[in-house]
């Protein structure tokens, strides 16, 4: 059973997307025009989705992937047209409808579905690879650790997810975040050092099998998320 604090704080991610945030995700995600802001976040999210992509194989044919918070569905949707068969699963019924809408009708030889749920309670077999894109920053370190176990014995491969780095300048964006109604507020991203996260991962038994690879950070704007990339040993 998982933890009162992370129950509520998934319910909190999934009513701030189902309602307050919902509009401004459909054009974020979207090809609309977009305020300054807005639109290095957009920039930010392109290049890291294209970041955890160029992690994977370049030909996917075969591959399993687990999209865990896939949100609109566009990285999903990128890895199905090289061929990968995807499950793309988000806890936001609204963003999964916007996926399902935005869903071509063929991807060759690649395979995708939607599902609206969570990431850790999905039973559906095992996976290559499991990629959760910003779709874990909203958790507490010890949340977010343990949900990467938990993510980790649904792959065979590899494990890629981001975090949201600690830094003088995330932490003047939250001090700024604070000042809008309370009613207007996303769910508070929880920033985390590499230097914690380093020894989170190590000192966790789960992730024992595991090491961690590639690296990398993306800073375009107000948008700043930490890549990183798990392998199976």
């Amino acid at each position: 059973m998982e933890p009162h604090s992370y129950i509520r704080r998934r319910n909190e991610i999934e009513s701030y997307f189902d309602g307050t945030a919902f509009e401004a995700w459909k054009r974020l995600t979207s090809e609309a025009p977009l305020g300054r802001i807005r639109q290095t976040v957009r920039a930010g999210r392109e290049e890291m989705r294209k970041t955890l992509l160029s992690w994977l194989p370049e030909d996917l044919r075969g591959v399993r992937i687990l999209d865990a918070g896939c949100g609109t569905g566009v990285l999903a949707q990128e890895a199905a047209a090289r061929g990968a068969d995807v499950t793309a699963t988000d806890l936001s019924k609204s963003l999964i409808e916007i996926a399902q809408n935005r869903r071509p009708k063929l991807f060759g030889c690649g395979q995708l579905e939607f599902v609206v749920g969570d990431m850790l309670e999905l039973d559906v077999g095992t996976f290559d690879y499991v990629v959760a894109m910003d779709s874990l920053i909203h958790y507490a370190p010890d949340h977010m650790i343990a949900a990467l176990a938990k993510l980790s014995q649904k792959a065979r491969r590899g494990v890629l997810f981001t975090y949201a780095p600690k830094t003088p300048a995330l932490a003047v964006m939250h001090a700024i975040g604070r000042a809008f109604p309370r009613s207007d507020r996303a769910p508070a991203i929880e920033p985390i050092s590499s230097f914690q996260m380093e020894k989170l991962l190590e000192s966790e038994p789960k992730l024992s099998g595991w090491y961690a690879c590639r690296t990398k950070r993306i800073a375009s704007g107000f948008y700043k998320s930490q890549a990183m990339e798990l392998l199976a040993e």
